[in-house]
């Protein structure tokens, strides 16, 4: 074990949550409160889930590390790298990309002037594609950080990004 990985530890107050996330499942299933421990983490942790958190998460549910990577590679909602203040998501599925998609991608891009994938070298913004944010019938969208944006324009992404702190 790692000497961060010694300190890294949750919380009172995300131990108090992990405990209401545990009682959503049967108590010899602790390892069905994985994905919601691994967001937990991810608030937690500075937005992201190193490899010593996905391992604390691991032991704190009582897994082989293993899986945990497993659920955390498969899914696109873990960072598993460093992301900025403001992680812009942008989907690009058939239902944002039938409403013009590649309009609000280019919108970012110009107003972020960063590629998608890519992040400010203030660490304020990270722009990220994604394949689905479940707001299809309000397409297209994005999400930044846990705020989602729907219906969007060109113009109204700029007023977005404009209105941040």
């Amino acid at each position: 074990m790692s000497e961060l990985q010694k300190t890294l530890q949750f919380s009172e107050a995300a131990l108090q949550q992990a405990e209401l996330i545990f009682q959503r499942y049967p108590a010899d299933r602790r390892d069905s409160a994985v994905m919601p421990l691994l967001h937990l983490a991810q608030r937690e942790f500075g937005g992201w889930l190193s490899q010593e958190a996905l391992d604390y998460v691991a032991a704190f549910v009582g897994m082989p590390p293993i899986r945990v990577y497993e659920v955390a590679t498969f899914y696109t909602m873990y960072n598993l790298k460093p992301v900025g203040k403001y992680h812009v998501q942008v989907c690009t599925n058939i239902s944002c990309w039938l409403c013009a998609s590649d309009d609000i991608v280019k919108a970012l891009q110009e107003k972020l002037r960063l590629p998608l994938g890519g992040s400010s070298s203030d660490g304020r913004f990270t722009l990220t594609e994604v394949e689905c944010l479940g707001a299809c019938v309000n397409a297209p969208m994005m999400q930044i950080n846990d705020d989602y944006y729907e219906n969007l324009t060109p113009a109204q992404v700029s007023e977005i990004i404009d209105r941040l702190p």
